[in-house]
């Protein structure tokens, strides 16, 4: 059976529904020696800012059980060298999708101005929710006032199909939902990585520099899972998942939790081929359970009498 790939997230049209998660894939070109990156639905960069940003010093990544911890804090080239080096360095075919992060809601609208027309970018990520940076990231994706503020600047500053990265540290999660969808936002990207601590006990010092950081990995999928069907039951934009997805069966519970594209992160740093192998996997699982299209596993969970 011949399977159709392609999805509709928000106005972007994907050749498969597999994308590589905003921090975890640099700018694409450093991932282009172990995959063809025209085999994925799209990638997402790093996150970008409007004047280079050097980060936190280390150490920025620690291990965590079934997961990593990390304050990076956004490091990144500027979106002006992303524009002018980065994304001409990229193959022709591959679909762009470039990450925002600023302090203030109107240099978050500076920087969707500047990406918008930039070639090979399909879509624009607002990163409302790092974990980690001391001012701007968290507020915007824990009030829904400001959350509400930043997606009506950064919708009127573009016309590129807009995602809003939420953050998974809010207490309701379809209240920040309803709001990105109420503002305009095409679709929503979820979870974030989840606030977290982690020791080491010889030394009795935090293992980042930064104290806190972002947990990632396989140990938060149950979270992200419950996010993702919340999220998709509040709103009727699409969404793309991810935390801690490692297989093709992983990618399978967020579309059926309602999730129309996912995002590979955390398992790039062990496997960088691995987006590719879970888009074919994909396919797979899709002929052995008689779906002629991936776009139709959306949603397609199957739930208890009465839920």
């Amino acid at each position: 059976m011949s399977v159709d790939t392609r999805v509709d997230l928000g106005g972007m049209q994907l050749r498969n529904p597999v994308l590589t998660a905003s921090g975890t894939f640099g700018y694409g070109t450093e991932f282009a020696p172990f995959l063809d990156l025209t085999r994925l639905g799209g990638f997402v960069a790093k996150s970008l800012t409007l004047e280079p940003r050097f980060g936190n010093p280390p150490v920025r990544i620690a291990e965590a059980p079934a997961g990593m911890l990390n304050a990076i804090s956004l490091e990144n080239v500027g979106v002006d060298a992303f524009i002018q080096e980065k994304l001409p360095a990229l193959p022709e075919g591959v679909a762009v999708v470039a990450s925002l992060f600023e302090t203030e809601i109107d240099r978050y609208a500076e920087v969707a101005k500047r990406l918008t027309g930039a070639p090979k970018v399909v879509g624009l990520e607002v990163n409302a929710s790092c974990p980690h940076v001391k001012s701007g990231g968290i507020e915007f994706g824990q009030n829904p006032a400001v959350l509400r503020e930043l997606v009506a600047a950064v919708r009127q500053a573009t016309d590129l199909p807009l995602l809003v990265k939420l953050s998974p540290n809010v207490t309701s999660i379809a209240e920040m939902a309803r709001v990105c969808e109420g503002e305009g936002a095409d679709g929503l990207s979820l979870i974030n990585s989840v606030q977290a601590l982690e020791v080491d006990p010889e030394t009795r010092r935090p293992l980042l520099s930064n104290v806190l950081g972002g947990l990632s990995g396989p140990a938060i999928r149950p979270i992200a899972l419950r996010m993702v069907y919340q999220a998709s039951r509040a709103v009727s934009i699409p969404i793309c998942g991810m935390g801690g997805i490692a297989s093709a069966e992983d990618a399978v519970k967020f579309l059926l939790c309602g999730a129309t594209a996912v995002q590979v992160g955390t398992l790039n740093y062990l496997e960088p081929s691995l987006a590719g192998e879970i888009a074919d996997g994909l396919v797979v699982y899709a002929e052995r359970h008689g779906f002629a299209r991936l776009a139709d596993l959306t949603g397609a969970l199957e739930l208890p009498e009465g839920k």
